[in-house]
């Protein structure tokens, strides 16, 4: 009972829509209307600033990386630590608060893997980055972050969330649909001619 009321507390901050909040409460915009409609940093900061934009990511990345640090107070458990991360990176992309909407789900991921795995995460934000700046999609660069990540904690011997790597990969994956046809048919917007990412 504990651990169920636990994860949907987790769920709960997880759906905390930080990105709407800082839009809303310092630009008058909700980022749901605007550019690619999204709510995540890299919208916000595109409607709003790079600062409200830096904000949200900081945010989104504290939502996943908190709640893995309080978990491991209560547990060692490698089961109930992933039910966690689950719980907080669902939360994000299907809000409560939202109705079932959200963002996807990367930042918080990133958030996430930073507490169970630093040197990994830092390996796969390079890896993101890297992508990024040779390509110009955002989007593209969050799929590499998730697709390197299984390799990155099986090289670095974190063995007992290589599965939940794999689950959040798969959610991610998700989550950018509409960007990977965008991807393969040529249409997505690129960061670097400072486009929208629809």
């Amino acid at each position: 009972m504990v651990t169920i009321i636990w994860l949907g507390l987790c769920y709960i901050f997880g759906s905390l829509p930080f990105g709407i909040l800082i839009a809303q409460s310092f630009c008058k915009v909700d980022p749901r209307q605007h550019g690619s409609k999204n709510i995540g940093a890299t919208n916000v900061a595109r409607t709003c600033g790079f600062k409200y934009g830096l904000a949200v990511l900081i945010l989104d990345i504290l939502k996943g990386y908190l709640p893995i640090m309080l978990a491991f107070k209560f547990s060692s458990s490698a089961i109930f630590i992933s039910l966690t991360a689950l719980a907080v990176i669902a939360g994000h992309m299907y809000s409560v608060f939202l109705y079932g909407k959200g963002g996807k789900g990367v930042a918080t991921t990133v958030g996430v893997f930073l507490a169970l795995a630093p040197m990994a995460t830092v390996w796969a934000i390079g890896i993101c980055l890297a992508v990024i700046y040779l390509t110009g999609f955002v989007s593209l660069g969050s799929l590499a972050l998730v697709t390197s990540a299984p390799v990155l904690f099986l090289l670095t011997a974190n063995f007992a969330y290589i599965l939940l790597t794999i689950i959040i990969m798969g959610m991610v994956f998700w989550r950018h649909e509409e960007n990977i046809h965008r991807l393969l048919s040529g249409d997505e917007s690129s960061w670097r001619k400072n486009d929208f990412d629809r």
